[in-house]
């Protein structure tokens, strides 16, 4: 089978003193290195990697060509660039650095009986005419025949198999195995299969973390704003919600208190702002959570779609010891699969299972052995680039549509994800909202995505194009400007400032 292309995390730093060229050298060699790239893996064409990194296509060229000349690359005629048999045991090799167990997560179980949490997104009763909520992926984008044969494949069992009396915790391992090279090329998260638990998709694997960690009465951290999921889930498994300050980077770290037992984040694109947790930053927070011994559940909402730099790699490939990662097929394929992947610390992990024998909390067998064929045909990461291409145009459209509006309106986020936020007062984001619907036009205001208790410190719409085509994008955007400029021009409703 043909080696799917990787897409290596790589982070480029202009004001550095080394070139371009020498810090992707590095990159790529260090990726090698740590097994984040394997030998065999294929990577993107010069042109393609220079587009997703924002350079020349001469930094990369020059790059490649180095790595060729000592050995870590190998060229096959009409098929691409490789990474060379025997290049992660090069000299100069160093595996992973040691870890130290100082300031490790408290890693006691909760116990059981808590009621599982309710979702927070209502299903409207009748579709909108222009679906326009964020978080909602282009389904019909996926291509039927892939879809059918990977469902087809899945219903093909072994027949030496005998049904098993009590399903594994942990997932089935086949899928298990394809996640561990998946999440290895594309986010740079280095785990065996043993490592990893599929689950329902996010929310699953966060109710998973809190039945296990939280008791009564324990704080846990929520991103203010962030997503109102999180704190459904939390709340129902009885847990004191702490809410976090972000600003257009993602959390304040400085900010942050030392009593938290968990908190749950979107360091790669902060929901709903769409910002990316700085290196720095990043750093200081991992530093945080094993001075104060806070497990950090990372949620990697979106990491796949990025339009101006390439993904920065995942906080838990940078240590594993502090965070539980979470990722889901819900956003890059469709939520019907209902599959999703915790890796959680390895402390942590027997309690989860006997925590998720204890709820009953399964993932159907068939729904995880057509993942496993979606991601090891390469039909994934196929889609992805398609659709990042895709969901690139859409964003396209409503940036050059809702360009100029008339301050205080200003666009948020957009440089990545499925959605943005377009900041306006209170009043008129609600009195929009609600003209849109009676035009069957679905968005959200920013006050969803706040706690209860508290005052609202942005205002807006939060517009997702993921579920549209993209000329129900641009027909969409048409209309919103039409009923804001209205409002702004007239007055609108009482204004309150931002």
């Amino acid at each position: 089978m043909e080696r799917v292309c990787v897409e290596p995390p790589i982070l480029l730093d202009r004001d550095q003193a080394a070139p371009l060229t020498v810090q992707l050298s590095g990159q790529l060699r260090e990726a090698v290195l740590e097994g984040r790239i394997g030998t065999g893996d294929r990577l993107p064409s010069t042109r393609a990697l220079a587009v997703a990194l924002g350079v020349s296509r001469t930094v990369v060229t020059d790059a490649y060509a180095q790595l060729y000349a000592e050995g870590w690359l190998q060229g096959r005629h009409g098929s691409g660039t490789f990474v060379a048999a025997g290049a992660a045991g090069l000299p100069g090799s160093a595996g992973m650095r040691p870890r130290t167990t100082a300031g490790k997560p408290r890693l006691q179980a909760a116990a059981a009986g808590t009621p599982a949490a309710a979702r927070a997104l209502a299903v409207p009763s009748e579709p909108p005419v222009i679906d326009m909520r964020p978080g909602v992926p282009w389904a019909a984008g996926i291509e039927r025949a892939a879809w059918r044969r990977a469902w087809r494949l899945a219903g093909m069992a072994d027949p030496t198999s005998a049904p098993r009396p009590v399903a594994d915790p942990a997932g089935h391992p086949e899928l298990r195995h394809v996640l561990a090279g998946y999440l290895r090329r594309s986010r740079g998260v280095r785990c065996s299969p043993l490592d990893i638990m599929v689950t329902g998709g996010v929310a699953s694997s966060l109710d998973l973390l809190a039945a296990t960690l939280l008791r009564p009465g324990d704080a846990a951290g929520i991103e203010e704003p962030g997503w109102p999921a999180a704190r459904s889930i939390l709340t129902a498994r009885g847990a004191h919600l702490v809410p976090c300050p972000v600003d257009e980077h993602g959390v304040l770290v400085e900010a942050l208190p030392a009593s938290l037992r968990l908190i749950h984040l979107t360091p790669a694109h902060q929901t709903p702002l769409g910002g990316r947790l700085p290196v720095p930053r990043r750093q200081a927070l991992l530093a945080w959570a094993r001075r104060t011994g806070t497990l950090i559940v990372e949620d990697d909402y979106d990491s796949e779609f990025r339009y101006d730099v390439g993904p920065l790699p995942a906080l838990r490939s940078l240590d594993p010891d502090v965070v539980a990662y979470l990722g889901t097929t819900a956003k890059t394929l469709t939520p019907e699969l209902g599959v999703g992947w915790l890796v959680a610390p390895a402390g942590l992990r027997g309690a989860i299972a006997e925590m998720r024998l204890t709820l009953g909390n399964r993932t159907p067998v068939a729904c995880q052995r057509a993942a496993a064929s979606l991601i090891e045909s390469g039909y994934l990461d196929r889609h992805v680039r398609r659709m990042r291409h895709e969901y690139a145009r859409r964003r396209g459209a409503i940036t050059r549509v809702l360009a100029g509006l008339p301050p205080p309106a200003r666009l948020h986020g957009d440089t990545a994800g499925m959605h943005v936020v377009l900041e306006l007062p209170a009043a008129t984001a609600a009195a929009a909202a609600a003209a849109a619907r009676g035009r069957g036009l679905a968005v959200f205001t920013m006050d969803r995505y706040f706690s209860a208790a508290a005052e609202p410190s942005l205002h807006g719409l939060v517009l997702g194009y993921g579920a549209a085509t993209l000329p129900a994008v641009t027909r969409g955007c048409g209309m919103l400007r039409e009923i804001i400029e209205g409002l702004l021009r007239h007055g609108g409703p009482a204004q309150r400032a931002v």
